[in-house]
């Protein structure tokens, strides 16, 4: 049987244009294993990424698939196995020069995450980058969004990941591609597709809609449950250096700080840990503002959009999050961290008690998605929404506070890469992993030369609130 993609997969095929690349992506720094393989080989190499990818592949077919489109779009486009997969394609390599430093890692990595996928490929790319100082290495996954949808999908760089040092077995599934259809054998399929479900061929003809404000303003009018963003697109986002037409080329910034620190504020302030967070956050596009000259009042607010997961209990073993979208207006013109603070928790908790976030029964009828994490949901909400409604991306993923390794090596640091919608600057993501809490900044080349400044500027802003802890 065909396996078609949804409407809304490929909508962000349809959506994708060469300055709003649709794949989510991720950089992890290693430890080199201690044991090594085989005498005259590296502790962890290319050659053991390669093999590595090529044995857990199985656990998830669509990684071996790539996108057929139907002649003539009679119906949606379906997956189809890669006749010609060459694992050593998708899997790739790169060093950085002497020293290897941080700064030259960010840089390769904007550059790499500017890059779109290539579509007659399965969509999916890592990298294994070699050279960072101490020995260490890193990795650099991307994944595109109509790879990544449904509550059962794993991320590629989940299926390289262990709980201990010792990689757990997956037995070969002896695969062998089954034979690519013939564009007679799409159109037929797509004729009978659509004699099952008439509705299909609607669903074409909307998933084709290649602007996107026009795709989000349809949506919310058929959701009755999304009243708080209609109320929100009443209210525009304020004017912020944030938002500005967009091009092609990416920078990332990086901040690391211990998930122990915003654990301390929190028991010494109230609030949650995720209040925490985007205190720092509020603190942080503060500073930056100052250092651009900005105006900033008492009165100067950043509108987020914040995806908030709201799985319950019974559903925790269960891949794939519900998600609720939260607009919160940053306090970024109070000066004090500590009524910053509070003005953020009590706007979260009003937001959840009056129903001000998007419901999560209304958002998972809206797009039709459960994905892997909330940084795929954001992006997926940020592309739906128009660009009035907030000014910045803040995601924030609970991540196992247990080390995990690939192949032996120990993952010490992950920065997740959010894309940027149409007309944000810059998108920040942040994922808390064994003890620590890792923020990966992902900014347009040009709109954010400073996109460093604000990576040191939320390690300041949490260092502000500290001190207010005795």
């Amino acid at each position: 049987m065909t396996d078609r993609l949804s409407s809304l997969d490929v909508s962000f095929l349809y959506l994708e244009t060469p300055t709003t690349a649709m794949h989510v992506g991720g950089v992890a720094i290693f430890d080199p294993p201690k044991a090594t393989r085989p005498a005259g080989s590296a502790g962890f190499d290319y050659e053991a990424l390669c093999d590595l990818v090529s044995e857990r592949i199985s656990l998830v077919q669509r990684y071996r698939q790539k996108v057929r489109w139907v002649p003539g779009h009679l119906a949606n486009p379906v997956w189809v196995d890669d006749e010609e997969f060459d694992i050593t394609y998708h899997v790739r390599r790169s060093a950085l020069p002497r020293p290897g430093t941080l700064d030259q890692l960010r840089e390769l990595v904007g550059r790499v995450q500017s890059r779109q996928l290539d579509r007659n490929r399965p969509l999916w790319e890592i990298y294994l980058v070699e050279g960072l100082e101490d020995g260490r290495f890193a990795i650099i996954t991307k994944t595109h969004h109509a790879m990544v949808d449904g509550i059962s999908a794993v991320d590629i760089s989940t299926l390289i990941l262990d709980v201990g040092t010792t990689p757990r077995q997956v037995p070969d599934d002896g695969w062998v591609p089954a034979r690519e259809p013939s564009g007679l054998d799409l159109v037929v399929g797509a004729f009978a597709d659509n004699l099952r479900r008439p509705t299909q061929v609607v669903d074409t003809v909307r998933a084709g809609v290649t602007d996107a404000r026009a795709t989000a303003q349809r949506a919310l009018g058929a959701a009755t449950g999304l009243v708080s963003a209609v109320r929100s697109s009443l209210r525009p986002a304020p004017a912020s250096p944030l938002n500005a037409t967009i091009g092609e080329q990416r920078r990332f910034g990086m901040a690391a700080t211990e998930l122990d620190d915003y654990k301390r504020i929190r028991k010494a302030h109230g609030g949650t840990v995720n209040d925490v967070v985007l205190a720092t956050v509020a603190g942080a596009l503060r500073v930056w503002l100052l250092t651009r000259g900005e105006s900033v009042t008492p009165k100067t607010v950043v509108r987020a959009m914040v995806p908030v997961s709201v799985r319950s209990e019974d559903q925790s073993g269960a891949l794939g999050n519900r998600v609720s979208a939260l607009f919160v207006d940053l306090p970024v013109g109070e000066p004090s961290p500590v009524l910053r603070l509070h003005q953020v928790s009590y706007a979260m908790k009003g937001h959840k008690e009056s129903g001000q976030a998007v419901a999560a029964d209304a958002m998972v009828a809206l797009t039709g998605f459960a994905p892997p994490t909330i940084h795929s949901a954001a992006a997926r909400l940020a592309s739906g929404f128009t660009r009035r409604l907030f000014n910045v991306v803040v995601t924030n993923v609970p991540g196992p506070q247990f080390p995990l390794y690939a192949a032996g090596a120990q993952m010490l640091e992950c920065y997740p890469v959010v894309p940027l919608a149409k007309g944000q600057g810059v998108s920040i993501g942040l994922t808390s992993y064994n003890g620590g809490v890792y923020y990966g900044l992902n900014a347009d080349r040009d709109t954010m030369p400073d996109v460093d400044v604000l990576a040191q500027c939320i390690e300041e802003s949490l260092g502000e609130l500290l001190e207010t802890v005795t």
